[in-house]
């Protein structure tokens, strides 16, 4: 499988502070209230194998804490990881000459952080079926077209044009902490 390179990591480090900025702001965010937003971005080479997929340009694992952490006393609390799936994303790239890393990156990112931020602030629930996924699916597609709608980028309005219609971005999978 194909992990980012470190221009690579570089890249989408640099996509994750767009999408940050695009979701914080499309949502009304402040700076303290995203804290509360609990959520980890990790690329190919930091997942699990339970993290990988091949069918995704990302996986959204909800843990019931932060993986790893034990708090003395303290009660669970959802916590979401968006696994990027580095193979599947530069396959895109690859297979499609006009697509290119950066907008893709922020695309996929910024439609992930809707995701986490509709399930923090209870405006979506994480287990649904299909049908239901769907729909969701729908409204964080217009909703990520929104946000980065204004945003001037190269190649982004083609990635906006490209993935306009796109069924799923992501896998969902639910796991438990054991701490």
């Amino acid at each position: 499988m194909g992990k980012f390179n470190p221009a690579q990591i570089q890249v989408v480090s640099q996509a994750v502070e767009i999408a940050e900025d695009v979701t914080a702001n499309y949502f009304k965010i402040s700076t303290a209230q995203w804290k509360h937003v609990r959520y980890d971005i990790r690329t190919l080479a930091e997942l699990s194998t339970e993290e990988i997929t091949e069918s995704a340009f990302a996986q959204i694992t909800r843990y019931s804490r932060k993986p790893g952490q034990t708090v003395p006393g303290g009660r669970p609390y959802d916590f979401f990881k968006i696994c990027l799936q580095d193979h599947n994303i530069m396959a895109a790239v690859e297979r499609d000459e006009p697509l290119e890393l950066f907008p893709l990156a922020i695309y996929v990112v910024t439609h992930e952080l809707v995701h986490v931020v509709r399930f923090c602030k209870f405006l979506q629930r994480f287990d649904v079926d299909h049908l239901e996924r769907q729909e969701e699916e729908s409204r964080v597609h217009t909703i990520t077209q929104q946000a980065l709608g204004a945003l001037r980028l190269s190649r982004l309005d083609y990635v906006l044009g490209a993935y306009q219609n796109y069924q799923f971005m992501e896998k969902f999978r639910d796991q438990v902490s054991s701490s």
